[in-house]
């Protein structure tokens, strides 16, 4: 994780266990939750899953409705045009649902993108030339406006049961029941979209969900990074101030946020609960991949605009529930094997939850300021975190160990949202699924090292010496970050600031 630097007691203990764990701390929760997590998934960035979230809406006279949103395309920096972020058309986006408790999907929703060269032309000479732009310098207000040069749409399929095998049924537009949406452009600057957040509205669609009576709203556009965290110091050998024994309210605000000039892509659903629950069992589980063909055969002479031709079966390359596992639990040699695989197989990872690496990192790091690890092995504590659920929390009656966000549908909505979520008080809160404005990076911390012990869950308070320090890595997140309703996530940084 990130909160603290301390002198070493021996900097060769430290490269013996940075090297034995692969790297670990080159994987901690800096990358946000989930940004650049695993080798092979840099080169793949359109695919990169960031963040997941799922929660009861907020929005005032939505609490019958939950909000799923899944983040990809991380670290997009304003202004980085002319080919600016673009989903893949030639991938598969995911967002699955297990409502039974058996580590397998029962609902999940399929996301394909297109995009559309429309190929504006400017006559030059006597000649029509294509122009090198996404725009062609007129004003970006609605939908599909003729000022854009690019046309990115999608579509959304339900599947019930298996995501591959099960019954498939698209999702339509409320409003005429065509299956096709557009995405807005990225906020290129205020003088191509002058109104950026008007012309988002417009890309917010209610949807007619098959076998729901009642409508639900998606949007899919580019979004202010939600998350925050401390990232250079992070890497530099957690090169932050040395945790306190005695809570200091300053010590979280007290670093920087280095994703605070960062955009992210969202896909964002908000479906009715009672749509996604199976009746009887009222907590779900959820988790977000993204899947590419099996073959692609590049193009020597991609005159046509088709640069490689994409074929076989779909291969999952990035997969996020709870965030921070594949950072912080997950060894490096199977960093890529997790965001191939399914919760269902999650058995193989088992020993990196019940025997953590982390926590001994952060004792020798931070030992000389009185840090200790937790004792309990296995952590079972960390399984009821990442794996079960919290009894009386948001573990389903009948649970199949399993990494996923699981949220508890029948937990009220907060009035008054705590950042700590359950160890703050509230229980609407993470890892009773997940709200923008909870802070993950210092309640992973505290967890970590042994704060569900304080409260005798999985452990008690004797297995954890250090279990009662606010961890926190400095990069302060509340929900008055966010917005009040949906799509909830802040409007994009622009590209320029001139009008």
């Amino acid at each position: 994780m990130k909160p603290f630097s301390t002198a070493l007691s021996t900097r060769l203990l430290l490269s013996a266990i940075v090297a034995s764990t692969a790297s670990t701390l080159a994987s901690l929760p800096a990358q946000a939750s989930s940004h650049r997590e695993a080798p092979f998934i840099t080169r793949q960035p359109k695919v990169d899953g960031a963040d997941f979230y799922m929660f009861r809406s907020y929005e005032t006279g939505r609490s019958a409705y939950t909000t799923i949103i899944a983040d990809y395309i991380p670290l997009q920096g304003p202004g980085d045009g002319p080919n600016y972020y673009e989903m893949d058309p030639d991938a598969l986006y995911e967002i699955h649902i297990d409502n039974n408790g058996d580590g397998k999907e029962d609902l999940t929703f399929q996301f394909r993108f297109n995009n559309q060269n429309k190929d504006t032309q400017l006559a030059i000479g006597g000649k029509q030339v294509s122009i090198p732009l996404v725009i062609n310098g007129g004003a970006i207000d609605g939908v599909n406006p003729a000022g854009l040069n690019v046309r990115e749409t999608y579509t959304i399929t339900m599947v019930k049961g298996d995501r591959r095998t099960g019954v498939r049924t698209p999702v339509t537009n409320a409003s005429g029941g065509g299956t096709s949406f557009d995405k807005p452009v990225d906020n290129i600057g205020n003088k191509s979209i002058p109104d950026y957040a008007g012309y988002a509205a417009k890309h917010v669609y209610a949807i007619t969900i098959p076998g729901c009576s009642t409508p639900g709203k998606v949007f899919v556009g580019q979004r202010k990074d939600p998350f925050v965290v401390n990232l250079g110091e992070t890497f530099d050998l957690i090169n932050i101030q040395a945790p306190a024994t005695a809570f200091d309210p300053n010590a979280e605000k007290a670093g920087h946020d280095d994703l605070a000039n960062k955009n992210v892509t969202s896909i964002e659903l908000e479906v009715p609960t009672a749509c996604l629950t199976n009746g009887t069992e009222t907590v779900i589980g959820g988790w977000t991949t993204a899947s590419v063909r099996q073959g692609r055969l590049m193009n020597p002479t991609p005159n046509t605009g088709t640069a490689s031709k994409e074929g076989g079966a779909w291969t999952q390359v990035s997969r996020l529930g709870m965030p921070l596992v594949n950072e912080v639990v997950i060894g490096l040699k199977d960093k890529d094997q997790f965001n191939h695989s399914k919760p269902s197989g999650d058995a193989q990872f088992l020993n990196y939850v019940t025997n953590p690496t982390l926590p001994a990192l952060v004792q020798i790091l931070f030992g000389g300021a009185g840090v200790k690890a937790p004792t309990n092995f296995p952590r079972n504590d960390l399984v009821a975190a990442f794996l079960t659920g919290v009894k009386g929390v948001n573990q389903p009656a009948n649970v199949v160990p399993s990494e996923m966000l699981r949220l508890n549908t029948s937990t009220a909505v907060s009035a008054t949202q705590n950042r700590l979520g359950v160890i703050g008080g509230d229980s609407a809160g993470f890892p009773n699924g997940r709200r923008p404005g909870d802070d993950v990076v210092d309640i992973a911390l505290r967890v970590v090292m042994g704060r569900l012990c304080i409260l005798s869950i999985g452990c008690v308070p004797a297995d954890a010496p250090s279990g009662s320090i606010d961890f926190t890595d400095g990069a302060y997140l509340d929900s008055t970050f966010f917005d009040n309703s949906f799509p909830y996530l802040k409007t994009p940084l622009p590209g320029s600031l001139k009008h």
